[in-house]
Protein backbone atom coordinates (compact mmCIF):
# COMPACT_ATOMS: atom_id res chain seq x y z
CA UNK A 1 0.00 0.00 0.00
CA UNK A 2 0.99 3.66 -0.63
CA UNK A 3 1.88 5.47 2.45
CA UNK A 4 2.45 9.20 1.41
CA UNK A 5 0.30 12.38 1.94
CA UNK A 6 -2.72 11.53 -1.04
CA UNK A 7 -1.63 14.28 -3.62
CA UNK A 8 1.73 12.81 -3.62
CA UNK A 9 0.81 9.11 -3.38
CA UNK A 10 -1.17 9.54 -6.10
CA UNK A 11 1.72 11.07 -8.23
CA UNK A 12 3.95 8.71 -7.06
CA UNK A 13 1.61 5.60 -7.89
CA UNK A 14 1.04 7.08 -11.32
CA UNK A 15 4.77 7.18 -12.26
CA UNK A 16 5.46 3.47 -10.58
CA UNK A 17 2.55 2.34 -12.73
CA UNK A 18 3.95 3.40 -15.85
CA UNK A 19 7.49 3.46 -15.75
CA UNK A 20 7.61 -0.81 -14.28
CA UNK A 21 4.75 -1.59 -17.07
CA UNK A 22 7.30 0.20 -19.74
CA UNK A 23 11.20 -0.81 -18.64
CA UNK A 24 11.97 -4.26 -17.61
CA UNK A 25 15.11 -5.17 -16.67
CA UNK A 26 16.87 -7.95 -14.49
CA UNK A 27 17.76 -5.55 -11.87
CA UNK A 28 14.70 -3.50 -11.43
CA UNK A 29 11.54 -4.92 -9.14
CA UNK A 30 8.63 -6.94 -11.49
CA UNK A 31 5.90 -4.82 -11.56
CA UNK A 32 2.89 -7.80 -11.40
CA UNK A 33 -0.05 -5.78 -10.70
CA UNK A 34 -1.76 -2.82 -9.28
CA UNK A 35 -5.36 -2.14 -8.08
CA UNK A 36 -6.75 1.42 -7.83
CA UNK A 37 -9.82 1.45 -6.45
CA UNK A 38 -11.84 4.81 -5.33
CA UNK A 39 -9.21 6.13 -2.29
CA UNK A 40 -7.23 2.89 -2.09
CA UNK A 41 -4.23 1.78 -4.34
CA UNK A 42 -1.87 -0.92 -4.45
CA UNK A 43 1.22 -2.25 -6.34
CA UNK A 44 1.58 -6.50 -6.38
CA UNK A 45 5.54 -6.64 -6.49
CA UNK A 46 7.53 -10.22 -7.57
CA UNK A 47 8.14 -11.64 -4.17
CA UNK A 48 11.85 -11.04 -2.70
CA UNK A 49 12.28 -13.41 -0.17
CA UNK A 50 15.13 -11.95 1.47
CA UNK A 51 13.52 -8.36 2.45
CA UNK A 52 15.64 -5.62 1.93
CA UNK A 53 19.82 -4.44 2.35
CA UNK A 54 18.55 -2.44 4.99
CA UNK A 55 17.61 -5.13 7.13
CA UNK A 56 20.36 -7.43 6.69
CA UNK A 57 22.72 -4.43 7.07
CA UNK A 58 21.29 -2.68 10.04
CA UNK A 59 18.49 -5.40 11.92
CA UNK A 60 20.59 -7.61 14.15
CA UNK A 61 17.78 -10.34 13.54
CA UNK A 62 18.75 -10.59 9.87
CA UNK A 63 21.69 -12.67 8.60
CA UNK A 64 25.02 -10.58 7.90
CA UNK A 65 25.83 -9.90 4.33
CA UNK A 66 29.54 -11.70 3.62
CA UNK A 67 31.87 -9.61 1.30
CA UNK A 68 31.02 -11.54 -1.90
CA UNK A 69 27.22 -10.64 -1.86
CA UNK A 70 28.13 -7.17 -0.52
CA UNK A 71 30.14 -7.00 -4.10
CA UNK A 72 27.57 -8.33 -6.05
CA UNK A 73 24.57 -6.47 -4.49
CA UNK A 74 26.93 -3.43 -5.68
CA UNK A 75 27.30 -4.54 -9.10
CA UNK A 76 23.12 -5.36 -9.27
CA UNK A 77 22.15 -1.89 -7.79
CA UNK A 78 24.97 -0.29 -10.23
CA UNK A 79 23.45 -2.19 -13.25
CA UNK A 80 20.09 -0.32 -12.14
CA UNK A 81 20.78 2.57 -12.56
CA UNK A 82 23.33 2.74 -15.56
CA UNK A 83 19.74 0.95 -17.34
CA UNK A 84 17.67 3.63 -16.01
CA UNK A 85 20.72 6.29 -17.35
CA UNK A 86 21.71 5.15 -20.22
CA UNK A 87 18.79 2.72 -22.07
CA UNK A 88 15.80 4.11 -21.03
CA UNK A 89 13.71 6.70 -23.34
CA UNK A 90 13.63 9.31 -22.21
CA UNK A 91 16.41 8.71 -19.20
CA UNK A 92 15.81 7.84 -15.48
CA UNK A 93 16.78 9.60 -12.38
CA UNK A 94 15.63 7.56 -9.62
CA UNK A 95 16.00 10.06 -7.06
CA UNK A 96 15.38 7.87 -3.88
CA UNK A 97 17.80 5.38 -4.37
CA UNK A 98 18.61 3.86 -0.71
CA UNK A 99 19.05 0.63 1.34
CA UNK A 100 15.36 0.12 1.76
CA UNK A 101 14.89 0.35 -1.50
CA UNK A 102 16.77 -2.48 -2.33
CA UNK A 103 15.26 -5.84 -2.29
CA UNK A 104 16.81 -8.99 -2.50
CA UNK A 105 15.83 -12.91 -4.02
CA UNK A 106 16.17 -15.95 -2.37
CA UNK A 107 19.94 -15.97 -3.73
CA UNK A 108 20.62 -12.17 -2.08
CA UNK A 109 20.84 -10.71 -5.97
CA UNK A 110 19.28 -7.70 -5.73
CA UNK A 111 16.89 -5.46 -7.44
CA UNK A 112 15.86 -1.84 -7.03
CA UNK A 113 12.51 -0.95 -6.35
CA UNK A 114 10.29 2.47 -5.64
CA UNK A 115 10.25 4.86 -8.41
CA UNK A 116 7.78 6.56 -7.38
CA UNK A 117 10.00 10.04 -7.17
CA UNK A 118 11.60 8.82 -10.79
CA UNK A 119 11.99 11.92 -12.74
CA UNK A 120 12.20 11.62 -16.66
CA UNK A 121 15.30 13.87 -18.39
CA UNK A 122 15.51 14.91 -21.86
CA UNK A 123 18.73 14.27 -22.02
CA UNK A 124 20.59 11.34 -20.76
CA UNK A 125 23.68 12.38 -18.89
CA UNK A 126 23.47 16.41 -18.71
CA UNK A 127 20.06 17.46 -18.64
CA UNK A 128 19.14 19.17 -15.39
CA UNK A 129 16.00 19.18 -14.39
CA UNK A 130 14.29 21.84 -11.65
CA UNK A 131 12.20 19.91 -9.53
CA UNK A 132 11.07 20.39 -5.76
CA UNK A 133 13.55 18.47 -3.38
CA UNK A 134 12.36 15.05 -2.62
CA UNK A 135 14.23 11.65 -0.89
CA UNK A 136 15.57 10.90 1.84
CA UNK A 137 18.15 12.67 4.39
CA UNK A 138 21.26 11.55 4.08
CA UNK A 139 21.40 10.17 0.32
CA UNK A 140 20.45 13.58 -1.26
CA UNK A 141 23.25 14.62 -3.20
CA UNK A 142 24.64 18.40 -1.93
CA UNK A 143 23.35 20.05 -5.07
CA UNK A 144 20.22 18.74 -5.03
CA UNK A 145 19.26 19.42 -1.69
CA UNK A 146 20.55 23.26 -1.80
CA UNK A 147 19.07 23.88 -5.08
CA UNK A 148 17.11 21.49 -6.78
CA UNK A 149 19.07 20.85 -9.70
CA UNK A 150 18.82 17.40 -10.37
CA UNK A 151 21.01 15.17 -12.95
CA UNK A 152 21.53 11.74 -13.18
CA UNK A 153 24.88 12.50 -11.50
CA UNK A 154 22.57 12.74 -7.92
CA UNK A 155 21.64 9.19 -8.54
CA UNK A 156 25.34 8.52 -8.55
CA UNK A 157 25.85 10.91 -4.69
CA UNK A 158 23.00 8.10 -3.54
CA UNK A 159 24.56 5.21 -5.05
CA UNK A 160 27.60 6.05 -3.06
CA UNK A 161 26.14 6.16 0.18
CA UNK A 162 24.90 2.59 -0.49
CA UNK A 163 28.54 1.59 -1.10
CA UNK A 164 29.36 3.08 1.94
CA UNK A 165 27.26 1.41 3.90
CA UNK A 166 27.87 -1.95 2.45
CA UNK A 167 31.53 -0.87 3.43
CA UNK A 168 31.10 0.01 6.75
CA UNK A 169 27.46 -1.49 7.84
CA UNK A 170 27.00 2.45 9.26
CA UNK A 171 23.70 4.42 8.31
CA UNK A 172 23.57 7.59 6.23
CA UNK A 173 23.16 9.68 9.37
CA UNK A 174 23.34 8.65 12.78
CA UNK A 175 23.10 11.45 15.83
CA UNK A 176 24.43 8.50 18.51
CA UNK A 177 27.81 8.40 16.87
CA UNK A 178 30.43 10.78 18.51
CA UNK A 179 30.94 14.19 17.79
CA UNK A 180 32.15 14.33 13.99
CA UNK A 181 30.84 10.73 12.76
CA UNK A 182 26.89 11.90 12.83
CA UNK A 183 26.98 11.93 8.42
CA UNK A 184 28.57 8.98 7.17
CA UNK A 185 29.96 10.92 4.13
CA UNK A 186 31.69 13.55 6.18
CA UNK A 187 32.94 10.70 7.77
CA UNK A 188 34.45 8.40 5.23
CA UNK A 189 35.40 10.57 2.61
CA UNK A 190 38.90 11.86 3.78
CA UNK A 191 39.75 8.13 5.12
CA UNK A 192 38.76 6.70 2.06
CA UNK A 193 41.87 6.73 0.12
CA UNK A 194 44.06 5.90 3.44
CA UNK A 195 44.78 2.45 2.98
CA UNK A 196 45.52 1.91 6.86
CA UNK A 197 42.42 3.81 7.71
CA UNK A 198 40.02 2.67 5.26
CA UNK A 199 40.33 -1.03 7.10
CA UNK A 200 39.54 0.47 10.11
CA UNK A 201 36.42 1.83 8.56
CA UNK A 202 35.03 -1.96 7.74
CA UNK A 203 32.05 -3.40 9.01
CA UNK A 204 33.09 -5.57 12.02
CA UNK A 205 30.18 -8.14 10.98
CA UNK A 206 32.92 -9.07 8.26
CA UNK A 207 34.76 -10.59 10.42
CA UNK A 208 37.84 -9.71 8.45
CA UNK A 209 36.63 -12.10 5.50
CA UNK A 210 37.34 -9.84 2.66
CA UNK A 211 40.26 -9.10 -0.12
CA UNK A 212 42.01 -6.12 1.20
CA UNK A 213 42.69 -5.47 -2.61
CA UNK A 214 38.97 -5.33 -3.31
CA UNK A 215 38.25 -3.25 -0.73
CA UNK A 216 40.71 -0.43 -1.81
CA UNK A 217 38.85 -0.97 -4.92
CA UNK A 218 35.73 -0.32 -3.92
CA UNK A 219 36.66 2.65 -1.25
CA UNK A 220 37.87 4.51 -4.74
CA UNK A 221 34.88 3.81 -6.42
CA UNK A 222 32.75 4.64 -3.26
CA UNK A 223 34.78 8.21 -2.91
CA UNK A 224 34.31 9.37 -6.55
CA UNK A 225 30.83 8.74 -6.13
CA UNK A 226 29.86 11.20 -2.76
CA UNK A 227 32.18 13.62 -4.27
CA UNK A 228 30.92 16.98 -3.68
CA UNK A 229 30.76 18.40 -7.68
CA UNK A 230 28.66 16.83 -9.27
CA UNK A 231 31.04 16.58 -12.27
CA UNK A 232 33.72 14.59 -10.61
CA UNK A 233 31.43 11.80 -10.13
CA UNK A 234 31.69 9.16 -12.26
CA UNK A 235 28.77 7.61 -14.63
CA UNK A 236 26.95 4.77 -13.77
CA UNK A 237 28.35 2.67 -16.71
CA UNK A 238 31.89 3.16 -15.13
CA UNK A 239 31.00 1.74 -12.01
CA UNK A 240 29.75 -0.92 -13.59
CA UNK A 241 33.09 -1.78 -15.53
CA UNK A 242 35.01 -1.36 -12.25
CA UNK A 243 32.80 -3.73 -10.32
CA UNK A 244 32.62 -6.11 -12.78
CA UNK A 245 36.58 -8.00 -12.73
CA UNK A 246 35.67 -7.52 -8.61
CA UNK A 247 32.82 -10.06 -9.17
CA UNK A 248 34.07 -12.09 -11.81
CA UNK A 249 36.95 -12.68 -9.38
CA UNK A 250 34.97 -14.01 -7.12
CA UNK A 251 33.81 -16.49 -9.24
CA UNK A 252 36.59 -17.69 -10.55
CA UNK A 253 38.18 -17.75 -7.12
CA UNK A 254 34.70 -20.30 -6.01
CA UNK A 255 35.85 -22.54 -8.32
CA UNK A 256 39.33 -22.57 -8.21
CA UNK A 257 38.42 -23.79 -4.40
CA UNK A 258 35.66 -26.07 -5.32
CA UNK A 259 37.62 -27.79 -7.86
CA UNK A 260 40.42 -27.83 -5.33
CA UNK A 261 38.53 -29.71 -2.88
CA UNK A 262 36.77 -32.20 -5.15
CA UNK A 263 40.57 -33.19 -6.43
CA UNK A 264 41.26 -33.98 -3.12
CA UNK A 265 38.59 -36.00 -2.44
CA UNK A 266 38.90 -38.11 -5.03
CA UNK A 267 42.77 -38.58 -4.29
CA UNK A 268 41.63 -39.84 -0.73
CA UNK A 269 42.56 -43.36 0.65
CA UNK A 270 38.80 -45.00 0.43
CA UNK A 271 37.96 -46.78 3.60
Amino acid sequence: MLHRNRKQGERAFRIEVDLLSRLHSPYLVELLGYCADQHHRLLIYEFMPNGTLQQHLHHKQHQPLNWGSRLRIALDCARALEFLHEHAIPAVIHRDLKCSNILLDQNFHAKVADLGLAKMGSDRINGQISTRVLGTTGYLAPEYASTGKLTTKSDVYSYGVVLLQLLTGRTPVDTKRPHGEHVLVSWALPRLTDREKVSEMVDPTLKGQYSKKDLIQVAAIAAMCVQPEADYRPLMTDVVQSLVPLVKNLTSVSTSSSSRFQNQTASSPKC
